[in-house]
C-alpha cells in the first residue's frame, strides 16, 4: 500500500514503460515539424495584443491552403487517370480543409473594431487578396481572372507559378474530360485547352448533368464527383460569406488595406459560381 502511495505521489514516469526521454542527436517532435522555425515566424509590428491573433490566423490559413493545393493537384491527376475512388477521397479532404478555414473566422471574429484599429496601420498595403496560394486555388478551381496576376508582379517567381497553373486544365475541365471519356457529349472547345477565364454556363454541359442526375446508377462516378464538387463549392461560398461578415463586423465599410472596396469588393465575390451547371441543374430536375 505504501509503495502504491509513493508511486502516485512521485508522479507518472513514461520512461518506466519504455518512452524515450533523451533526444540529444535524435529526431524529436519539434525537429520533425520544424517548430523552431514555425513558432518564431510571428513578428508583430505593434504592441497591440490582438496583432498576434491576426498574424496566426492568417499564417495557419496559408498552411491549410498549402495542403489544399496539394490535394487538389492529386485529385486532378487521379481524375485524369480515371482513378475515381482516389479522387473522391481527395476531394472530400479538400472540403474538410475548407471547413477548417471556415472555423478560423470564428476565432478572428472575437477581435473587436477597437482591437483592430490599434495595429491596422502597421499592415501597410498588405491584404488577403494578395495571397498567392488563394489565387492558385481559385485558378485551380476555374475562377481564372487574369487581372489578379498583377498584385504578384513584384515577385517574378510567383507570376511563373500562376502561369504554370493557367497552363493546366482546371479541376472542372478535368471532370468534364472524364465525362467525355464516359461517352457523354462535351463540346471540344470546353476542354481542348486550359481555360484562361472563369467558366460560364454551357447548354451542352447542363444537358450532361441532367442526364447524370436523372440516372445516377448508370453514371455513378460522375454523379459522385458532381456532388463532391458541389460540396467543395458550398464550403467555398461559406468561406467567402464568413470573410465578408468578419470584415464588416470589424471595419464596417472602410476601404481594405490593399485599396479594395473592402466589404463591397468581397460581396461581389459572393456572386462567383465555380461550377454553374451543377447548381442550376437542380432547377431542371
Amino acid at each position: 500500500m505504501n509503495n502504491k502511495n509513493e508511486t502516485q505521489q512521485s508522479g507518472y514516469d513514461p520512461e518506466a514503460e519504455g518512452a524515450e526521454m533523451a533526444f540529444s542527436g535524435k529526431m524529436s517532435y519539434g525537429d520533425y515539424l520544424g517548430l523552431e522555425t514555425i513558432l518564431s515566424s510571428q513578428a508583430p509590428l505593434s504592441d497591440a495584443p490582438d496583432e498576434l491573433l491576426f498574424i496566426i490566423q492568417h499564417q495557419t490559413s496559408e498552411l491549410w491552403m498549402k495542403l489544399m493545393l496539394h490535394e487538389l493537384e492529386g485529385a486532378r491527376t487521379a481524375i485524369a487517370e480515371d482513378h475515381m475512388p482516389e479522387a473522391m477521397k481527395l476531394l472530400a479532404r479538400v472540403s474538410r480543409i475548407m471547413e477548417q478555414l471556415n472555423s478560423a473566422w470564428d476565432v478572428l471574429r472575437t477581435m473587436t473594431p477597437s482591437d483592430y484599429t490599434q495595429f491596422r496601420d502597421s499592415l501597410g498595403l498588405s491584404s488577403g487578396f494578395q495571397s498567392l496560394q488563394y489565387r492558385l486555388i481559385e485558378y485551380a478551381l476555374g475562377n481564372r481572372n487574369l487581372a489578379m496576376i498583377r498584385p504578384h508582379e513584384h515577385v517574378p517567381e510567383n507570376v511563373d507559378l500562376l502561369h504554370q497553373e493557367l497552363a493546366k486544365p482546371s479541376l472542372y475541365q478535368v471532370v468534364l474530360s472524364f465525362a467525355q471519356r464516359q461517352g457523354l457529349d462535351v463540346p471540344d472547345h470546353v476542354i481542348a485547352d486550359p481555360s484562361d477565364k472563369p467558366h460560364g454556363e454551357v447548354p451542352e454541359i447542363m444537358d450532361l448533368w441532367q442526364k447524370v442526375y436523372r440516372d445516377p446508377a448508370q453514371y455513378w462516378a460522375l454523379y459522385e464527383v458532381g456532388e463532391k464538387l458541389v460540396d467543395l463549392e458550398d464550403y467555398f461560398r461559406r468561406w467567402r460569406f464568413n470573410h465578408v461578415t468578419t470584415v464588416e463586423r470589424v471595419i464596417g465599410f472602410k476601404r481594405g488595406t490593399g485599396g479594395t472596396g473592402g466589404v463591397t469588393y468581397l460581396k461581389r465575390m459572393l456572386e462567383v459560381e465555380l461550377f454553374p451547371e451543377l447548381w442550376h441543374v437542380r432547377t431542371e430536375l
